[in-house]
């Protein structure tokens, strides 16, 4: 076969490629259930040295292994700041999603964490975390450990870090900050396995306490 008959063999095959076909058959869209959103437009006003370009659009679609499930659901909570200012511990994954008044935890001023306990190492898949959304805000020092030690001393994965100027004392992270949406923020793990996940964050454009109004976690159990 010539040259030229290569290279005509090679277009027709990609002309007849099925447009926006899943790249991998082992996969498939993670399914979400979403809040109702309490703010409509583009934030203009936030000020913020390492945000993120602002798109308006929505999240596109994300793909999961097969059997990738909720597991976080109900799982144990514990927090830097066992007795919130407002609301309690176990509601950061009861599923509830609303931003409203009632469905949100405040933590005290300062770095402040919360972690989940799956009860079992798992190969993790997505991360989701709203932390308010009732009006549009950028959350400080936002960081997402995995571990299977619950003291996060040894064996720890960081899944994102937008502190960039380390403020946090945990290390200076590239990851850029974000406003609040009613979607939530979706962090990949890329499979990282661990039993407890840990959520940073360091108050906010609005005033310098931390609010969770849910987690969740996605996995498969890990082999």
């Amino acid at each position: 076969m010539t040259t030229r008959n290569v290279a005509i063999t090679l277009l027709l095959a990609l002309s007849l490629a099925p447009l926006g076909a899943q790249p991998d058959a082992t996969k498939e869209e993670l399914k979400l259930k979403l809040p109702k959103p309490m703010f409509i437009g583009t934030p203009t006003n936030l000020r913020s040295a390492n945000l993120e370009t602002v798109t308006g659009k929505p999240r596109g679609p994300f793909y999961v292994p097969k059997g990738t499930v909720l597991v976080s659901a109900k799982k144990k909570v514990t927090s830097s700041d066992m007795q919130p200012v407002i609301g309690e511990l176990d509601m950061l994954n009861d599923g509830e999603k609303a931003g409203g008044d009632g469905y949100f935890i405040e933590l005290g001023p300062g770095p402040q964490w919360v972690q989940i306990d799956l009860g079992a190492p798992h190969a993790l898949h997505a991360i989701l975390a709203w932390h308010y959304h009732s009006q549009a805000r950028v959350y400080r020092d936002v960081i997402v450990l995995v571990s299977n030690d619950a003291t996060f001393k040894t064996g720890v994965t960081t899944v994102y870090n937008n502190d960039h100027d380390n403020s946090s004392k945990l290390s200076a992270g590239k990851d850029k900050e974000y406003i609040e949406v009613a979607e939530g923020r979706l962090f990949d793990p890329k499979g990282a396995t661990g039993r407890y996940v840990r959520l940073y964050s360091n108050g906010n454009t609005t005033n310098d306490l931390s609010h969770y109004v849910e987690v969740e976690v996605y996995g498969t159990p890990a082999k």
